[in-house]
């Protein structure tokens, strides 16, 4: 019997058809891939003319961080003075350092950071780390966990502080338990207020007596509390962008935090961003959004052995010291721009 021509299509389309559902689900992959936000950054900086004989002015800027959920591309710094970059010895925080010339600093100057980032959301699927005591389970340990333990100027680790921590963790057993009572505390206490004065330095017994403040002093409280349970946690500051615009000036910084869990890593939340948004209080104990860009870890900075005047409390603005006494009439303005996927990869090329 002769075979039918029919028969060789109909086995190619079975082929075809077979192949097509065996196949990744690509659209699913690509669903997968966790949130991002690429945008331009300007951070620029006015020295005003400084007219003091024999006058020497220090320049510290801080430079942005690089890391797996944060990408920096195509930075510059535009300045008429030149400038080498460093990092302060313990957090390792990178910066620009500028020395301007009497000539210089008679007349003034102005100095432009120009970058582009794309920010990953850091999530952390809470729901699936294991509620084992902190000992268990095997991780490489960070070689500077043990810093995030002691204490800062601002944040002490006894009195107050220890005493809210163990009242709030009493009878939790595992560092999870723990770490998420404090976190409720603090966003059930303190309240997002900065009128009058006392707020922004990140002074943990004002926040805890005040009950109120601004990022810095949700995450100084926060930090405190944690560390005096033997949880390691870290203050982190940037800048944040306005979820619902697409570009214009941001106004200041924000900060947040993250603490340690053995086995699993650094886990991120965000106490005053759960305060200011309370449907998301459970989402920002285990994640960070898009809407910021990082720059520095760490309190008590000190950023070379040329500065002289006290470890910085935080180091997100631009520091400088003149015949090393600090120096106060720096202007600063900051802006950014989001950008289309197409401007991202043209930026990276």
């Amino acid at each position: 019997m002769a075979r039918s021509p029919l028969l060789p299509v109909l086995g190619i389309a079975a082929l075809v058809l077979f192949a097509f559902f065996l196949a990744p689900d690509r659209s699913s992959h690509a669903q997968s891939a966790p949130p991002s936000r690429s945008f331009t950054f300007t951070y620029q900086v006015h020295v005003p003319a400084t007219k003091e004989a024999g006058g020497r002015l220090l320049l510290w800027l801080p430079l942005p961080q690089q890391n797996e959920f944060q990408k920096i591309s195509s930075l510059h710094i535009d300045s008429p003075v030149a400038h080498t970059e460093g990092s302060d010895p313990e957090y390792h925080n990178p910066y620009a350092f500028f020395e301007p010339a009497p000539t210089q600093l008679e007349s003034g100057f102005d100095v432009t950071v120009h970058f582009v980032a794309t920010r990953f959301e850091h999530r952390v699927d809470l729901a699936s780390v294991s509620t084992a005591r902190a000992t268990n389970g095997a991780s490489s340990t960070p070689p500077d966990l043990q810093r995030y333990l002691e204490p800062d100027k601002l944040v002490p680790l006894n009195g107050v502080i220890a005493e809210l921590a163990k009242e709030h963790t009493a009878g939790d057993t595992t560092t999870l338990e723990k770490a998420r009572h404090i976190y409720d505390y603090v966003v059930a206490t303190m309240r997002y207020d900065k009128s009058g004065e006392g707020w922004g330095r990140g002074d943990a017994v004002w926040a805890c007596t005040s009950k109120r403040g601004n990022c810095t002093d949700f995450h100084s409280l926060l930090i405190g509390m944690m560390r005096s349970s033997g949880i390691p946690a870290r203050f982190e500051i940037g800048f944040p962008l306005p979820e619902g615009k697409s570009q214009g000036d941001i106004p200041g910084y924000h900060c947040w935090a993250e603490f340690y869990l053995q086995g699993t890593g650094w886990i991120p939340v965000d106490a005053s961003e759960a305060w200011k948004n309370p449907a998301k209080r459970d989402y920002f104990f285990g994640a960070h959004d898009v809407n910021r860009v990082f720059f520095t870890y760490g309190r008590d900075i000190r950023l070379s052995p040329q500065q002289k005047g006290d470890p910085l409390n935080y180091f997100i603005y631009p520091y400088a010291e003149l015949n090393g006494q600090t120096f106060k009439g720096l202007q600063t303005h900051f802006s950014f721009q989001d950008l289309a996927p197409e401007g991202v990869s043209a930026a990276l090329r």
